[in-house]
């Protein structure tokens, strides 16, 4: 039902908030996995680390992230720079962390409708797929840890994703992390980009470049993104799409789903899930420079939340919708870390 590789490696770099009692940071066990999704010939890439030293598992040190609208999970949340990745960090301080690329994404089975123009059928991964995507991969992560919930992350279109999730599913969301969330719309989408919505997009290297400086103030600009960290992540994320790569310009393959959801939830002012059905402990997290989901999206949110306990908005200085890999990212996985901890105590 799945495969996997396993591999062994140190810790790339010492954790930014300091281990107790911990002379040097441990080693970490990588293992991949192709996951069985509801639908026939779908299987979704799912990778793991953790501490090689780790035997018994929790609730709350067990963790599943899920990407945005556009780019995988892997190549953004396991992407050493600077000689760590958010997940070397998160796993080098105890935890067992996953990531999972949605079906059309990453290393996760393409639908065959990708392989045709994209104007030859509707849109694809609409939400509703893709959080029956998210059930499997938790169902299998739970199962194999033997826990009875974890705890969930979603990023920017992950955010609606895992929200929507965690509402139709309180037993088994121990503590849910929404980094960049999004929420109805006051101002236009930047990935939405107007007319007749085909089944996918094609993306290419230099929209990606463009779009990571909207809202950035221009003596910031160049400072932003340390040199060589945006070509090493599109070098790796690019090459997820070998079809795509032999375009020219070589563009990645995203599907549309989530701009026919925008369309009919977002951007109508219409809620995507309940906040109020939420009752795990929820932190909003996002930079003040995201225009993908500016920070009114999470301020509007965060009182909707009414029956979360110990729920918090962390708004971080100098930092995009992608602050995860710019200077400053530090700051973000320090408040993630700090909410996960919390569970984890």
């Amino acid at each position: 039902m799945q495969r996997r590789v396993l591999l062994a490696a140190p810790a790339l770099a010492a954790p930014l908030i300091p281990v107790q009692g911990q002379a040097q940071a441990p080693r970490i066990i990588t293992e991949e996995f192709m996951v069985p999704a509801g639908d026939a010939g779908i299987e979704l890439f799912v990778r793991n680390k953790r501490p090689e030293s780790m035997t018994s598992f929790s609730p709350g040190r067990t963790l599943i992230m899920v990407h945005g609208a556009t780019y995988p999970a892997h190549t953004a949340f396991d992407l050493p720079l600077g000689g760590l990745s958010w997940m070397d960090y998160i796993a080098g301080r105890g935890f067992d962390v996953w990531c999972m690329d949605i079906r059309g994404y990453g290393r996760s089975t393409r639908p065959p409708e990708m392989s045709q123009p994209p104007e030859a059928n509707p849109p694809l991964v609409r939400g509703t797929t893709a959080v029956a995507d998210i059930m499997s991969v938790s169902a299998f992560v739970r199962g194999r840890r033997s826990i009875p919930k974890c705890v969930h992350l979603g990023y920017s279109w992950g955010t609606a994703l895992m929200g929507r999730f965690a509402a139709d599913n309180p037993a088994v969301v121990e503590r849910l992390v929404l980094y960049a969330p999004i929420w109805n719309r006051q101002t236009p989408s930047l990935v939405d980009q107007g007319g007749t919505i085909g089944a996918y997009r094609f993306v290419t290297q230099e929209q990606a470049r463009a779009r990571r400086g909207a809202g950035v103030p221009e003596a910031h600009r160049a400072s932003l993104v340390p040199p060589g960290w945006f070509e090493h992540w599109a070098g790796v994320t690019w090459a997820t799409d070998p079809e795509g790569l032999r375009r020219n310009p070589p563009a990645l393959r995203a599907p549309n789903g989530v701009v026919a959801d925008g369309r009919e939830y977002w951007s109508a002012g219409r809620p995507y899930y309940d906040p109020a059905k939420i009752t795990a402990p929820t932190l909003l997290v996002l930079g003040e420079w995201d225009q993908d989901t500016p920070p009114y999206m999470a301020q509007t949110l965060f009182p909707l939340l009414t029956a979360s306990p110990g729920k918090r908005l962390v708004l971080l200085g100098e930092g995009t919708h992608g602050m995860w890999m710019e200077r400053n990212r530090g700051a973000l996985f320090q408040a993630v870390q700090v909410f996960l901890e919390e569970a984890a105590a």
